[in-house]
């Protein structure tokens, strides 16, 4: 007989009833270090109490009302991100995977209204993950995302992740964009470099392709910048930020210049909830903390700390992990033991991680992690690790 949530996860056997900062406690009253973050989501820890205040002050006021009306804290959260990115102009979700419906349409729009209608094409990249609409499917490729679900909407590429040549000879005259996640997550947690963003940026402004990049699970703070292709100072025509810009609140959002999104008038697009009163207030909030160089440089601190700890994991413990990879505190270690086997390991060590591509566990702290945290996530990880090796 089917469960009455439909059973598309297989979930673990943990059952947590309250968290605060990184620490999460189960039913049993067992506590577990959170490094997982609810993959990249609770961007300032468990119950913040910022967040709490700021989200129950609005409950208070008002919950919803429709976007047919002016939302004032929406006004406020989208002058906020105009004013610390490239963008011009804001459209709020409540999810990454809205943000890259949007994202899509944007692009294809673009050119139609340019009066080219055969430029409907997006370039993806393979181990890409932009989440689980039907467009967004398509532009992965990956045959454990599309089997079953085709036919699948045209118009989609891949190409190989961090190849510039094979970009070049994908881009045609029916190209309307490319998309990349500055650092893959799904895919392994596998950085791209300075020089790449930029070749990607050069091939886009000499075929006037439009660039975005998905920055849902990277962006907010996570590599020790606002946002992650900040590093290479290359700026997209459209992004999508998500997960850790509502702190646990479903919120997203796209980003983009006036000429990407000039396309996008009355009545091209919509959402019920997207931008209401409560997602607004705790975004709001979320940029207040997040988006000044003090906050921004001890998570550059933390991370430079946590990666030297791993680092010293990874030297104790060469049959079980094989690297460490990623920026800020958005890392990946690459495993020798079936990842899947580490993760379930750590759960009996009472520390979370997140499994991911290439046989890689993702660690995703809270971006207000302590430096006890830290070490006592390495003495957890390393309790795991002992009991495969």
């Amino acid at each position: 007989m089917i469960s009455s949530v439909l059973p598309t996860y297989a979930r673990a056997p943990l059952n947590f009833i309250k968290g605060e900062g990184c620490w999460l406690e189960s039913a049993d009253g067992r506590r577990y270090l959170d490094l997982g973050s609810g993959i990249a989501v609770t961007l300032l820890g468990h119950a913040n109490p910022v967040l709490t205040e700021a989200l129950t002050e609005q409950a208070g006021k008002l919950w919803h009302v429709s976007n047919l009306y002016e939302i004032p804290g929406q006004q406020e959260l989208a002058d906020r991100l105009v004013a610390a990115s490239f963008a011009d102009t804001v459209f709020f979700t409540n999810s990454g995977t809205e943000a890259a419906e949007l994202a899509i349409k944007m692009a294809r729009k673009y050119w139609y209204d340019k009066g080219e209608v055969s430029r409907f094409g997006i370039i993806a990249f393979e181990g890409c993950f932009h989440g689980r609409s039907t467009a967004a499917i398509a532009a992965s490729g990956a045959e454990k995302m599309v089997k079953g679900f085709g036919p699948m909407p045209e118009g989609f590429s891949q190409v190989p992740f961090g190849d510039l040549d094979a970009v070049r000879a994908a881009v045609t005259d029916q190209t309307a964009a490319i998309i990349i996640e500055p650092v893959q997550g799904e895919g392994g947690i596998l950085p791209t470099d300075d020089a790449y963003l930029k070749g990607l940026r050069e091939i886009c402004d000499a075929t006037g392709t439009l660039l975005i990049f998905d920055e849902v699970q990277c962006g907010m703070g996570r590599t020790g910048k606002l946002f992650a292709h900040e590093w290479s100072c290359v700026t997209p025509d459209i992004m999508m930020v998500a997960k850790g810009i509502g702190g646990g609140f479903p919120l997203g959002a796209v980003l983009a210049t006036e000429t990407a999104a000039a396309g996008m008038g009355l009545g091209t697009h919509g959402s019920t909830y997207g931008g209401n009163p409560l997602a607004c207030a705790v975004g709001n909030a979320v940029m207040k903390e997040v988006a000044n160089d003090a906050f921004l440089a001890e998570v550059n601190r933390k991370a430079g700390l946590l990666r030297q700890k791993l680092e010293g994991l990874i030297a104790e413990f060469p049959d079980v992990f094989d690297s460490v990879r990623g920026a800020g505190l958005m890392l990946g270690i690459k495993c020798k033991a079936v990842n899947a086997d580490v993760v379930k390991a750590g759960y009996e060590a009472g520390v979370i991680t997140v499994p991911a591509g290439d046989n890689v566990i993702r660690l995703l702290p809270a971006l207000t992690v302590t430096e006890a945290d830290i070490e006592e996530g390495i003495t957890r990880l390393a309790a795991a690790a002992r009991s495969l090796a």
